[in-house]
């Protein structure tokens, strides 16, 4: 199965051709949702989209890490992480299922 990365400018191909705004208009709103979602990020909030899944930041304390090649300890500082928790209907669709457990045909 060959995968495919998806960009903004697709993104925004595919909001022109289903919503019909023009393609300058499309770009635009693309570019607003993910900066409205990446500015909610920053500061602390998480974001739930609903069928989708919930962008979360988390703060991560201060660790020992370890450099493979010479095993030194390094401090790893405490620093704040995002991470992406899809919801059941998204985990269903990637897996193939209609959300009922059920494999599409």
């Amino acid at each position: 199965m060959a995968q495919k990365t998806v960009t903004r400018a697709e993104l925004s191909e595919a909001v022109y051709q289903r919503i019909g705004l023009s393609r300058s208009e499309s770009a635009a709103l693309v570019e607003l949702v993910l900066n409205e979602i990446s500015e909610s990020l920053s500061i602390g909030n998480s974001v739930k989209l609903s069928s989708f899944g919930s962008f979360l930041v988390r703060d991560k304390g201060q660790r020992v890490g370890r450099n493979p090649k010479t095993g030194v300890e390094v401090p790893i500082e405490p620093r704040r992480v995002m991470v992406f928790k899809p919801s059941n209907i998204m985990k269903a669709r990637v897996n193939g299922l209609d959300g009922s457990g059920v494999a599409d045909d």
